[in-house]
């Protein structure tokens, strides 16, 4: 998939664990972890926005665009 999402990346720049960002998103920790694997096919804009927040960056921080 030519989308690339960078979760994980960010995470281990903030030192964040998956549990503590699932409890401050509010979204499971299954959830997250398709999220992290590029298993999924899709976000909610707010899901990307709460996890902008939490993370302190911007979506093209998470989210990559590889040919």
């Amino acid at each position: 998939m030519p989308i690339v999402v960078n979760v994980d990346v960010m995470m281990a720049k903030r030192k964040m664990s998956l549990n503590e960002l699932s409890e401050k998103v509010d979204i499971t920790i299954s959830n997250l972890s398709v999220l992290k694997t590029g298993k999924a096919k899709a976000i909610r804009f707010s899901t990307l926005e709460a996890i902008c927040r939490v993370l302190n960056c911007q979506p093209g921080d998470i989210l990559e665009y590889v040919d």
